[in-house]
Formats: structure tokens, sequence, C-alpha cells
């Protein structure tokens, strides 16, 4: 009797072990940018922090691009009382107690990441959500990359149509004629304007990501990381307690298929040892 459905993944372009890679996106692709550190990758893991729309992921591109430093006027003061400065365009992690520290990070950490970013041969985007939020007293910012914790009456909300994303998508790959992409949805669910504002969501990026492939780019190729957990797994045992993000073992399996589909089977023996020493390098002795 068969207890689930499989989700097929054929044999894309191949990430060498010592190719340079960039993982741009959502949550999970925080996951499953610290998989391929773990494995020995030379990975730029979210040069800006988390980022969860194509809008927000090509404007970071378009940064690393230019290198143009981030400046006072790019300046936020976090809302809810956190008593910290970020910005429109990074992830609340980037967040310091001062405007000039915060600009001191994020410029040091842009020289740094551009040149990095500049090298890579392979660039992994993972979509989140289709949904975008802009800041109402700055009428000329692009979307912003994340609230900061302000209140939601200072910000207006859409929902990308499938060719917006995929015009952010194709200006992407367009400007960057050295580099394989990867594009992946995430499966981590986006449940705070409903289940089903959710799945228009996903099925939009889904749409933007089709559009591309149906253009038959060789540099362009999907891996199925949002099927793997909704199709194949389907089971909240494969979720964390919050029920939205996945499981370790789910992300273990996603990890374990994008090896099989992406990765050289020559590779795998320097791939499983980088992971035995970083497990070693994270174990602490009990005393």
């Amino acid at each position: 009797m068969k207890l689930f459905t499989d989700v097929s993944c054929e044999k894309l372009s191949t990430i060498a072990h010592a190719d340079p890679v960039c993982v741009i996106g959502s949550c999970f692709a925080d996951e499953m940018g610290a998989r391929l550190s773990d494995a020995g990758f030379d990975v730029l893991r979210n040069p800006f922090g988390t980022l969860y729309n194509p809008a927000s992921i090509a404007a970071a591109v378009e940064r690393l691009d230019s290198g143009a430093p981030f400046s006072p006027d790019d300046c936020v003061e976090m809302g809810a009382g956190a008593g910290r400065v970020g910005s429109f365009s990074h992830h609340t992690s980037f967040s310091r107690p001062t405007a000039e520290e915060f600009l001191a990070h994020a410029n040091a950490r842009l020289t740094e990441d551009a040149a990095r970013w500049r090298a890579c041969t392979h660039v992994i985007l993972t979509l989140g959500t289709a949904r975008v939020w802009r800041a109402l007293q700055r009428p000329g910012q692009p979307v912003v990359a994340n609230c900061l914790k302000r209140p939601a009456q200072e910000f207006s909300h859409e929902l990308l149509g499938a060719g917006a994303c995929a015009a952010l998508l194709r200006g992407i790959v367009d400007a960057h004629p050295d580099k394989h992409f990867l594009l992946t949805v995430s499966p981590i669910r986006h449940l705070g304007e409903g289940a089903h504002a959710n799945t228009v969501s996903k099925a939009t990026l889904h749409l933007a990501v089709q559009a591309l492939l149906e253009e038959g780019r060789p540099r362009v190729a999907y891996f199925p990381a949002y099927e793997i957990v909704l199709d194949e797994l389907r089971d909240y045992r494969f979720y964390a307690e919050d029920l939205v993000h996945p499981a370790p073992a789910a992300v273990r399996i996603v990890w374990e298929r994008f090896l099989d589909a992406c990765t050289d089977p020559a590779d795998r023996p320097a791939i499983l040892a980088a992971e035995k020493a970083a497990r070693a390098a994270r174990h602490r002795p009990l005393r």
C-alpha cells in the first residue's frame, strides 16, 4: 500500500563543491544556506538578512551590483520600544543601538559581500511571499524588506501579480549572464492575512517561476522544496511547534534531495566530511 506521494526531482545543473554560492530569500534560504556552509561550500548567505518577496530580493541584488553605501537617510528607528536602528533594506538582525553603529556594520558588510557576490557562480533564490509592504511616510521608498516592528498603520500592502514577480526575477537573471540560478518557493507558511491569502501568494510565486522556466533559459532551474514538504511529507510532524516553519527533519529531507539533484556524487565524501567536522565543532562535552 502506497502511503505518500513521491515528488520527483530531476538532475539539475551541478553545483561543484568548489563553486561559490549565494543564497538569498526567506527563512528557508537561511536554513539551506546554513546546511551549505556546514557542508563546506563557499556560501554567501542572505547578505541583507532574511528577505521574503521578489521585489526586496531584486533590490538587494541591485545594491550588491552597485555597491552604493547606505547613508543616514536610510536609517529607521525600530518600533515596539526596541531602542535600535535599522533600515527598510535589511532584516532586523542588522539593527544596532545607534545609527552610526548600524551604518558602520551595514556598509562594512556591503563592501565585503558585494565582492563575494561578484565571484558567485550559482545563486539560489528562495521566494517566500508575493505580498509587499510600502512605508507611507516614504513615498519614494521602494518596497520595504522588513517593517522593523513599526505600527501597521504606517504601511500599505498589496499582492504583486505573477507578471510583476516574473519581471523582477527575469531582471535579476538577465543582468547576470555569468551566474546560474536555482529558483525555489519556500514551504514556510505566511498566515498573517489568512490561509487563503497564503495560498494565493504561493500560487503567484509558482506562476512567476513557471513563466521563466517556459522561456527555456538554460541558466535557470527550479528545485521543488515546496512540493517536497507540502505534497510529499504532508504532515504536521514535519513542521515546528509554530506550525509554520518546517521542522529539522523536513529540512534534512529537503537537503538530502537537494544534494541528489544539484551536486556531483564525486563530491559527496568531501561534503560528508565537512558536515561531520561542523557537528564536532558545535559539540560541547558534558563536564
